[in-house]
């Protein structure tokens, strides 16, 4: 009935396969905006649907410049059943942990990324999943890294990954751990020659 419809926000809980392929199969409907909130209300007791491929597939062809932006707000142990298989998502955003395991999903499996927001993850350094999401995400132009941990070298071969077209990079200096390739003066000069710009991570306000 929406023939104007372009933009649409919706609790997961309501998303389904029959509702994907219906904006896929009217010809008015070309959405340009898909938002989806994934929001545990009851840690530990709320069970999450899978989507199938298929499904999304089938609004990309329909909708092939959709943005999907997806905001998590889980526990570690529920995020079992998203990235499984390939997810047609563009702007992912976690705003609670996340483990190394679905950040390394999210590199295999969400190759239209745009942008990733990671607002922690714990003490186990992400280099292999940062390198894997620079490699196979030719779309990521922009990162940001709160309280996780990456080595340096790490991170610059991620850098070396995505190239110039890393247009936002935001990473606070306590997520860097300098190793025996990189301290934080050398980090800032090989990061900033391979941004094509001045680049340096995020401070932490002392006041």
């Amino acid at each position: 009935q929406c023939h104007g419809l372009r933009e649409l926000a919706l609790n997961y809980h309501l998303l389904s396969d029959e509702l994907l392929l219906a904006l896929s199969s009217e010809k008015h409907v070309h959405l340009e905006h898909l938002r989806i909130d994934v929001v545990s209300e009851s840690p530990g007791q709320t069970h999450f649907h899978s989507i199938k491929r298929t499904s999304w597939e089938a609004l990309v062809r329909h909708s092939p410049k959709v943005n999907i932006v997806m905001y998590f707000y889980l526990e570690a142990e529920e995020f079992e059943p998203f990235f499984c298989e390939e997810t047609p998502v563009t702007h992912l955003y976690f705003g609670r942990a996340v483990s190394k395991a679905m950040l390394g999903r999210v590199g295999l499996n969400c190759p239209r990324l745009v942008e990733l927001v990671v607002c922690a993850n714990g003490l186990q350094p992400l280099d292999e999943e940062l390198i894997r999401i620079g490699e196979r995400c030719k779309d990521l132009t922009a990162i940001g890294l709160g309280e996780c941990e990456v080595t340096c070298r790490g991170f610059v071969e991620f850098v070396k990954k995505c190239g110039k077209r890393l247009t936002q990079l935001s990473i606070m200096e306590e997520v860097l751990i300098p190793d025996n390739s990189y301290n934080m003066e050398q980090i800032h000069t090989e990061v900033s020659k391979r941004l094509g710009r001045l680049w340096f991570p995020d401070m932490m306000p002392t006041w």
